[in-house]
């Protein structure tokens, strides 16, 4: 077994020596960004491809989880902070200041494309999370892990007090994860497709958006949220006449616009 600390020996590091043609990445984490694709570029474009597992509900449709938002309101504040590290994580602010996020994007999409195949935990029961190469070379497993950033790669410094990884050579070690692995990836009670999603999510950070987009997607982002815990029993009374005030009528276009948008966003 190999002690990597993060701060003597970097993780990515490692993990790009370990890397080589015809490999096959395989990781069970928390989340993804494109950070940390941009870190192995390189490697990611040599291997023969890379299966990712998020460990928790993430990207899934909001009906898979329709009985959880009633139950445990909690759940979908870390599932929104998973999705949105896909274009960098609150600790990748550094590498987002570069101001080259629409062409990593670009690179990134293109590579899942080709390379990669992502899959979704839908179900409520917590999955370990760790990574294996597995290919010509000597397996090797690497554990534990979080999510698959710049920041878990030891190229960004996050929070956490310390970022140690353990990496495991050679059978049986490397075959039990890598077994576990398969075993959960070919279950498809436990995991959902969500490749298309990452792709479409990923899209929209390069695609040219038109000020009435970037506009509702304030409007959302703003307000998402509150908009989540309104039904029926808050809603203004429409008899009151507020849909003929000035302000409605200069904030809100009544015109109907393509029902797809809400779903796109």
């Amino acid at each position: 077994m190999k002690v990597i600390d993060n701060i003597t020996a970097l993780f990515g590091d490692d993990l790009k020596a370990s890397l080589g043609k015809g490999d096959r990445l395989k990781i069970a984490a928390s989340c993804f960004s494109i950070y940390a694709f941009e870190a192995l570029k390189s490697e990611l474009q040599e291997v023969d491809g890379v299966d990712f597992i998020f460990t928790a509900p993430t990207f899934v449709p909001e009906g898979v989880t329709d009985t959880l938002r009633k139950e445990r309101r909690e759940f979908f504040i870390p599932k929104a902070e998973r999705e949105r590290s896909l274009y960098g994580s609150e600790f990748e602010i550094q590498l987002r200041n570069k101001l080259t996020q629409r062409a990593i994007a670009r690179e990134c999409a293109d590579w899942i494309r080709k390379k990669a195949r992502f899959k979704s935990n839908k179900t409520r029961s917590a999955m370990q999370q760790f990574m294996c190469v597995d290919g010509s070379k000597e397996p090797a497993a690497y554990m534990p892990i979080n999510g698959f950033t710049a920041v878990d790669l030891g190229y960004q410094k996050g929070n956490a007090v310390s970022n140690i990884v353990n990496r495991l050579d050679g059978a049986p070690y490397t075959d039990t994860y890598l077994d576990l692995f398969n075993q959960i990836w070919a279950d498809p009670e436990k995991l959902e497709d969500v490749t298309d999603a990452i792709c479409t999510h990923i899209e929209s950070v390069y695609q040219e958006n038109s000020p009435e987009r970037v506009y509702f997607l304030i409007l959302y982002n703003l307000f998402r949220d509150f908009l989540e815990e309104v039904d029926e029993d808050v809603l203004p009374n429409d008899l009151t006449g507020y849909q003929d005030s000035v302000v409605w009528n200069k904030l809100f276009d009544l015109r109907p616009c393509d029902p797809s948008f809400i779903s796109r966003v």
